[in-house]
Protein backbone atom coordinates (compact mmCIF):
# COMPACT_ATOMS: atom_id res chain seq x y z
CA UNK A 1 0.00 0.00 0.00
CA UNK A 2 1.25 3.59 -0.65
CA UNK A 3 -0.04 6.60 0.60
CA UNK A 4 -0.06 9.73 -0.55
CA UNK A 5 -0.35 13.22 1.85
CA UNK A 6 -1.36 16.18 0.35
CA UNK A 7 -3.17 19.44 1.25
CA UNK A 8 -0.20 20.97 3.55
CA UNK A 9 0.67 24.29 3.26
CA UNK A 10 1.82 28.16 4.48
CA UNK A 11 -1.47 29.28 6.29
CA UNK A 12 -1.50 32.24 8.92
CA UNK A 13 -2.48 31.67 12.58
CA UNK A 14 -6.46 31.21 12.44
CA UNK A 15 -6.82 29.97 9.38
CA UNK A 16 -7.40 26.18 7.57
CA UNK A 17 -6.01 23.58 5.72
CA UNK A 18 -7.59 20.50 4.80
CA UNK A 19 -4.83 17.55 4.27
CA UNK A 20 -5.81 14.47 2.61
CA UNK A 21 -4.33 11.07 2.32
CA UNK A 22 -4.90 8.66 -0.63
CA UNK A 23 -4.14 4.85 -0.34
CA UNK A 24 -3.08 2.99 -3.45
CA UNK A 25 -5.42 0.31 -3.01
CA UNK A 26 -8.35 -0.96 -0.56
CA UNK A 27 -5.96 -2.52 2.21
CA UNK A 28 -6.53 0.45 4.26
CA UNK A 29 -10.40 -0.42 4.20
CA UNK A 30 -10.05 -2.78 7.42
CA UNK A 31 -7.40 -0.86 9.47
CA UNK A 32 -7.56 2.30 11.13
CA UNK A 33 -5.53 5.19 10.00
CA UNK A 34 -4.08 8.02 11.97
CA UNK A 35 -2.42 11.68 11.22
CA UNK A 36 0.74 12.28 12.83
CA UNK A 37 3.22 15.16 12.65
CA UNK A 38 6.74 15.86 13.82
CA UNK A 39 8.31 19.16 14.41
CA UNK A 40 12.19 19.96 13.89
CA UNK A 41 14.17 18.22 17.06
CA UNK A 42 10.31 16.31 18.40
CA UNK A 43 9.32 12.94 18.30
CA UNK A 44 6.58 11.89 16.29
CA UNK A 45 3.18 12.10 17.85
CA UNK A 46 -0.35 11.25 17.70
CA UNK A 47 -2.54 13.80 16.18
CA UNK A 48 -5.81 12.16 15.18
CA UNK A 49 -7.41 8.60 13.93
CA UNK A 50 -10.35 6.76 12.74
CA UNK A 51 -11.33 3.38 13.18
CA UNK A 52 -11.92 1.57 10.09
CA UNK A 53 -15.74 1.82 10.37
CA UNK A 54 -15.68 6.11 10.90
CA UNK A 55 -17.60 4.83 14.45
CA UNK A 56 -14.46 5.99 16.51
CA UNK A 57 -12.62 9.22 16.04
CA UNK A 58 -9.78 10.51 18.29
CA UNK A 59 -7.61 13.28 18.78
CA UNK A 60 -4.76 15.00 21.09
CA UNK A 61 -5.86 17.23 23.23
CA UNK A 62 -4.35 20.41 21.68
CA UNK A 63 -6.28 19.59 18.50
CA UNK A 64 -9.70 19.04 20.49
CA UNK A 65 -12.33 21.18 18.54
CA UNK A 66 -10.18 22.48 15.77
CA UNK A 67 -9.40 19.16 13.82
CA UNK A 68 -11.97 17.12 12.18
CA UNK A 69 -10.82 13.52 10.65
CA UNK A 70 -13.15 11.33 8.37
CA UNK A 71 -12.77 8.73 5.92
CA UNK A 72 -14.36 7.73 2.47
CA UNK A 73 -13.73 4.68 2.04
CA UNK A 74 -15.31 4.57 -1.85
CA UNK A 75 -12.04 6.83 -2.22
CA UNK A 76 -9.66 5.32 0.07
CA UNK A 77 -8.92 8.53 1.27
CA UNK A 78 -8.88 10.26 4.82
CA UNK A 79 -9.24 13.74 5.29
CA UNK A 80 -7.72 16.39 8.43
CA UNK A 81 -9.65 19.38 8.61
CA UNK A 82 -7.69 21.77 10.70
CA UNK A 83 -9.24 24.62 11.44
CA UNK A 84 -7.90 27.49 13.65
CA UNK A 85 -4.39 26.67 13.45
CA UNK A 86 -1.55 27.91 15.32
CA UNK A 87 2.10 28.40 14.83
CA UNK A 88 2.29 25.29 17.71
CA UNK A 89 0.86 23.15 14.81
CA UNK A 90 4.05 24.01 12.68
CA UNK A 91 4.98 20.13 11.22
CA UNK A 92 5.01 17.52 9.08
CA UNK A 93 1.98 15.47 8.88
CA UNK A 94 2.17 12.35 7.74
CA UNK A 95 -1.24 9.56 7.66
CA UNK A 96 -0.58 6.10 8.25
CA UNK A 97 -2.24 2.47 8.16
CA UNK A 98 -2.75 0.75 11.46
CA UNK A 99 -1.89 -3.29 11.71
CA UNK A 100 -5.72 -2.97 12.55
CA UNK A 101 -8.81 -1.90 13.04
CA UNK A 102 -7.97 0.48 15.80
CA UNK A 103 -5.66 3.54 16.11
CA UNK A 104 -3.20 3.33 18.67
CA UNK A 105 -1.04 6.02 19.44
CA UNK A 106 2.30 4.87 19.34
CA UNK A 107 3.85 4.86 15.76
CA UNK A 108 5.53 1.29 15.64
CA UNK A 109 1.77 0.27 15.77
CA UNK A 110 1.63 1.36 12.25
CA UNK A 111 2.53 -0.94 8.87
CA UNK A 112 2.55 2.12 6.17
CA UNK A 113 3.28 5.67 6.06
CA UNK A 114 3.07 8.13 3.66
CA UNK A 115 5.79 10.78 2.61
CA UNK A 116 4.58 13.74 4.74
CA UNK A 117 3.00 17.26 3.79
CA UNK A 118 4.69 20.41 5.19
CA UNK A 119 1.93 22.79 7.14
CA UNK A 120 3.81 26.02 8.76
CA UNK A 121 1.40 28.54 10.35
CA UNK A 122 3.06 31.79 10.55
CA UNK A 123 2.32 34.02 13.17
Amino acid sequence: VQLQASGGGLVQAGGSLRLSCAASRRTSRNNGVAWFRQAPGKEREFVSGITWNSSNQYYRDSVKGRFTISRDNARDTVYLQMNNLNPEDTAVYYCAVARGGMVPSDPSDYRYWGQGTQVTVSS
